[in-house]
C-alpha cells in the first residue's frame, strides 16, 4: 500500500522537472533568437547610418565643388567684364585719337591757314612762356631779354595787320624789362654781398689812443692788467662766444640769400633784421658799423614791384588764338609771271 501511494508523487515531480526544463530551454532559445535578431537589426541600422553618412559626405563634397566652380565662374566673369571695359576704353581712346588726327589734317589742309606762319605763332608763344618762367622762377632778367628778343624776331616775320597791337605790346614789354636793369634780386644780392664783405673790415676797438687819454688815471694804470668796459656795452669779448656769434651771423646771411632766391619778402626782411641785431654784439659802436646798419635798413625798406607790362603780350596772344585767329595765306599778285612747265 505504501509503495503504490509513493509512486504518483514521484512521477508528478519528474513531470514538473521536465516541464520546467522544457520551459527553460524554450526561454533560452527565444532569448538567443531575440538577441541574434537584435544584433542583426543593430548591425543593419549601423550599416544604413554609415551609408547615409557616406552619401551625406559625398553630397557635401559635391556641393563644395559646385560652390568652388561657381566662385571661379564669377571671378572669370568679373575678369572678362574688366577686360571688356579696358578694351572699350582703348577703343574710345583710339576713336578720340582718330578724331584729333582728322581735325589736325583738316586744319593743315585748310587753305586759309598758313603752316609756316602758324608755326611762327607757336614759336612766339613758346618763347614768351619761357621768358615769363625765367622771370618768375629763376629771376633771370638777361635770359628773359634774350627770349623776348627771339620772340620779337619771330613775330616780325609774320605779315598780318591784326598782329600790330601784339607787336606794340611786345615792344612796350621789352622796354619795361630793359628799365629793370640787372633786376631787383640781382641788385639786392650784390648789396648783400657788399655788406657781408664790409663786416670783416669793421673795427673791433674804437680809437684806443683817444679812449686811453679819456680814461681816469687809475684805469690807465690798470689797463695792462684789467680791461674796464661799461656795463651797457654788449659787445662779445670771449673768443668762444665771438666764434659762435660769427657762425650764427653767417647762417643768417645764408638764410637771407635763400629768401632772396625764392622771392620770400617776409623771410628776407626777418633775416636782415637778425643780421642787424648781431652787429652790436660783435662790433663796438663806430662810424663803419653805423654805415653798415644804415645799409641794412635801406635794404630792408627796398621794394621792387614787378612792372605791370610783363606778361601782357602772352595774354593778348592767347586771347587772339582762343578767339580763333587764322592767318591768311598770301595770295600771289596778278603781275607775277607764270612759269611754263
Amino acid at each position: 500500500m505504501n509503495d503504490q501511494s509513493a509512486s504518483p508523487p514521484r512521477a508528478d515531480h519528474r513531470a514538473r522537472l521536465a516541464f520546467v526544463a522544457l520551459a527553460l530551454i524554450v526561454v533560452a532559445i527565444g532569448t538567443w533568437r531575440g538577441w541574434a535578431w537584435w544584433q542583426a537589426r543593430s548591425a543593419q541600422a549601423q550599416s544604413m547610418q554609415s551609408a547615409a553618412e557616406q552619401r551625406l559626405d559625398a553630397l557635401e563634397s559635391r556641393t563644395e565643388a559646385l560652390r568652388r566652380d561657381q566662385r571661379a565662374q564669377a571671378q572669370r566673369l568679373l575678369d572678362a567684364a574688366a577686360t571688356n571695359r579696358v578694351l572699350r576704353d582703348e577703343v574710345l581712346g583710339l576713336g578720340q585719337r582718330g578724331a584729333l588726327l582728322e581735325e589736325s589734317v583738316a586744319k593743315l589742309s585748310d587753305p586759309t591757314r598758313h603752316g609756316a606762319q602758324a608755326l611762327r605763332l607757336d614759336e612766339v608763344e613758346l618763347l614768351l612762356s619761357l621768358a615769363a618762367q625765367r622771370l618768375d622762377i629763376a629771376h633771370d632778367v638777361a635770359g628773359a631779354r634774350r627770349a623776348y628778343a627771339l620772340a620779337a624776331g619771330a613775330l616780325d616775320g609774320i605779315d598780318d595787320h591784326r598782329l600790330l597791337n601784339l607787336k606794340q605790346a611786345l615792344a612796350q614789354e621789352r622796354s619795361a624789362l630793359d628799365a629793370l636793369g640787372e633786376g631787383p634780386q640781382a641788385a639786392a644780392a650784390k648789396r648783400l654781398d657788399a655788406i657781408a664783405a664790409a663786416l670783416s673790415g669793421l673795427p673791433r676797438d674804437t680809437s684806443p689812443a683817444a679812449d686811453a687819454t679819456a680814461r681816469p688815471t687809475w684805469q690807465r694804470w690798470l689797463a695792462p692788467l684789467v680791461d674796464v668796459r661799461p656795463t651797457r656795452d654788449t659787445t662779445l669779448v670771449a673768443p668762444d662766444a665771438r666764434t659762435t656769434a660769427e657762425t650764427a651771423l653767417q647762417v643768417e646771411i645764408s638764410l637771407a640769400r635763400a629768401a632772396l632766391e625764392r622771392n620770400d619778402e617776409a623771410a628776407w626782411r626777418a633775416a636782415l633784421a637778425r643780421i642787424d641785431g648781431w652787429l652790436p654784439r660783435l662790433w663796438p659802436n663806430s662810424p663803419e658799423r653805423r654805415q653798415v646798419h644804415a645799409q641794412l635798413r635801406t635794404l630792408q625798406a627796398v621794394s621792387a614791384p614787378r612792372p605791370t607790362e610783363l606778361g601782357s603780350t602772352l595774354q593778348q596772344l592767347r586771347a587772339l588764338r582762343g578767339a580763333g585767329l587764322r592767318l591768311q595765306v598770301p595770295t600771289p599778285s596778278s603781275d607775277t609771271p607764270e612759269v611754263a612747265p
